[in-house]
């Protein structure tokens, strides 16, 4: 099995750099896409259909051309969710999740708290909401793959200037020690064998690793790879030991967030 994640900042605008074909030559099993930036009307053409892909939006309803997530499937879902029940999030399209048996795949887009305190707080605000569904999911029984944009680093080997960006979102405190809340580290096996918690597919696999998958695009930031890894597939326990390998494309530039590929043991 082979999940591919990917903030297309703008689904149309990477559809012309090449992305689509690109996507056709990877062999995924599931696309999660964030930041599509499109209604779904607006996606009609067959090039957004590739190789006969079952396609799933949900797309922001507070504005055009913002947020956004998608789903792209080989195989045909037993069951689509868009909705986890709170609309300031449901509404601004942050959510999708596609379910096959005991699987469950899910494209999420975390807000960002860049532009200032409001976003700043709503996010604190889905932080706190997301807490117990996180839990419930692992509680649940079933197997997840949470994949998409968090917009937070877990640790200084996930972005390039670490002290420097301790006062900005992303890399705040608070905001890491809630994602790091969520997961389990490599050696936590006690934790993870009681269902406790989330695994980093990309920090499991590469332990000291130091791939980031977003770049400003200010400056010289990509070509000199100063960035963020804040794209990531967490997985629930049961899926930890069917980690494979991943790895980050950055050979072409499709958006300023790279996709995340992560292949799985059957």
């Amino acid at each position: 099995m082979r999940i591919i994640s990917f903030n297309a900042n703008g689904i149309r605008s990477a559809a012309t750099k090449g992305f689509l074909e690109w996507f056709r030559a990877q062999d995924a099993d599931v696309l999660c896409i964030q930041e599509t930036k499109a209604q779904e009307d607006q996606l009609t053409d067959p090039m957004f259909r590739p190789d006969g892909h079952h396609c799933f939006y949900r797309d922001a309803i507070t504005k055009k051309g913002y947020s956004g997530v998608a789903i792209y499937s080989k195989r045909e879902p037993d069951q689509v969710i868009t909705s986890l029940g709170w609309a300031p999030f449901d509404d601004e399209g942050r959510y999708i999740e596609a379910r096959y048996g005991n699987l469950s795949v899910v494209s999420f887009y975390i807000p960002s708290g860049s532009s200032g305190d409001l976003r700043q707080g709503f996010k604190y605000e889905v932080m706190e909401w997301l807490r117990p569904i996180l839990a419930g999911w692992l509680a649940s029984g079933r197997d997840y793959v949470l994949c998409g944009d968090w917009n937070i680093v877990c640790s200084a080997l996930d972005i390039k200037n670490w002290k420097s960006n301790q006062k900005n979102s992303g890399c705040l405190p608070p905001e890491r020690d809630w994602l790091n809340g969520q997961c389990v580290d490599a050696d936590q096996a006690l934790d993870i064998a009681a269902g406790q918690g989330w695994t980093d597919a990309y920090r499991l696999l590469h332990p000291q690793g130091e791939d980031y998958t977003w770049w400003s695009n200010r400056g010289q930031a990509r070509a000199n790879n100063v960035g963020w890894r804040i794209d990531y597939q967490f997985v629930s326990p049961g899926l930890r030991d069917r980690l494979r390998s991943c790895s980050v494309y950055r050979d072409e530039r499709f958006s300023d967030h790279a996709p995340f590929t992560v292949d799985y043991a059957p």
